[in-house]
């Protein structure tokens, strides 16, 4: 037998060895894969085995799951396989400091809290700062996660009413032209924000907050000329704004507000030949207090697990081309 190969035999809990498991022992599939280490259940015993090193990493995956289920914590596929890559890092034991912190409580009860390390330090930067900016790929919660701190806030009494806002640019000039009032020509373009706040208020709670004027929901134009003052903004899809309306968006701020900007830079959407506001704020906030840059990456996608290969794909393409002119992808 090689000199490296271990065996360890481990009991779980029997109330959470099932979820342990996963559905068709979906979980443990995800250990041993990224791992290299085999998994043998039965009932409510383990056997692990496999290179040393790698059964002593699967361990201590397997025991930080069974904390955060023991604690109550339903855990995806997709953050059991974060949790593969941190234990591979050496960098497991930063898990528990995601479920400790406690970002709001949806209307079902269900605890919303950052499920990756990069988006922990979104939501500390959203906490501590007056001005943030989240940028990343599609699924790594940006807009779910503003929505959930500004609910918070407002349950709180931190702020006194919510402003989100969204460019509507695939409509740009021509809003006029679709069928319906104003809030029906623009709900498409706004629609990633209301199901975030359907699922984190109820739809009661949010259709009362609406009529009374205590959230706004509007597209981008609508924000010019005003300040607003004790609120929580929220620009999402920012990427799509210009320099000049990024500019005019930010100086909306007014007192006791706090404004959280979102965007992926990779799915601009303005016409060919148009700058980007999201693009330059890195540079142009730099080191400024009060103000964080937060880049959010494919290892802080929290939706199915084909999605972070999808960004990786389109990334190593994008790489591959940018020197031999090949223009945008366009993907939506």
């Amino acid at each position: 037998m090689n000199d490296n190969h271990k065996e360890i035999k481990l009991e779980i809990e029997p109330r959470i060895a099932q979820q342990l498991v996963g559905n068709l022992g979906e979980n443990l599939h995800e250990i041993e894969e990224g791992l290299g280490i085999s998994i043998y259940s039965r009932g409510n015993e383990m056997v692990i085995s496999g290179e040393d090193i790698n059964v002593d990493r699967g361990v201590s995956v397997i025991e930080t799951i069974s904390n955060q289920l023991l604690r109550g914590y339903q855990l995806t596929i997709s953050e059991i396989g974060y949790m593969v890559r941190l234990a591979k890092a050496n960098e497991l034991y930063k898990v528990n400091s995601l479920t400790e912190t406690i970002v709001a409580i949806t209307a079902r009860g269900k605890k919303i809290y950052p499920r990756t390390l990069g988006q922990k330090l979104y939501v500390d930067s959203i906490k501590h700062n007056g001005l943030t900016f989240g940028i990343g790929p599609a699924g790594t919660g940006k807009t779910y996660l503003a929505v959930a701190l500004a609910v918070a806030a407002l349950q709180a009494k931190e702020v006194s009413r919510l402003i989100l806002t969204r460019p509507a640019v695939e409509a740009g000039e021509k809003l006029g032209f679709l069928p319906g009032d104003l809030q029906e020509k623009v709900d498409p373009y706004l629609r990633p924000i209301y199901d975030a706040l359907y699922d984190v208020m109820g739809v009661d709670l949010f259709q009362k907050n609406l009529e009374r004027g205590i959230i706004e929901i509007a597209p981008l134009a609508y924000m010019r000329g005003r300040t607003l003052d004790d609120a929580f903004i929220i620009l999402d899809e920012a990427q799509n704004t210009t320099p000049e309306q990024m500019m005019m968006f930010l100086t909306r701020m007014g007192f006791g507000s706090r404004m959280v900007v979102t965007g992926d830079i990779t799915q601009i959407d303005l016409p060919k030949g148009s700058s980007s506001g999201l693009v330059q704020v890195s540079d142009i906030f730099k080191d400024i207090p009060s103000i964080a840059v937060v880049r959010l990456s494919d290892r802080d996608v929290v939706r199915h697990e084909l999605v972070q290969l999808i960004i990786r794909a389109y990334e190593r393409y994008r790489k591959l081309n940018e020197n031999k002119g090949v223009g945008d992808l366009g993907i939506e």
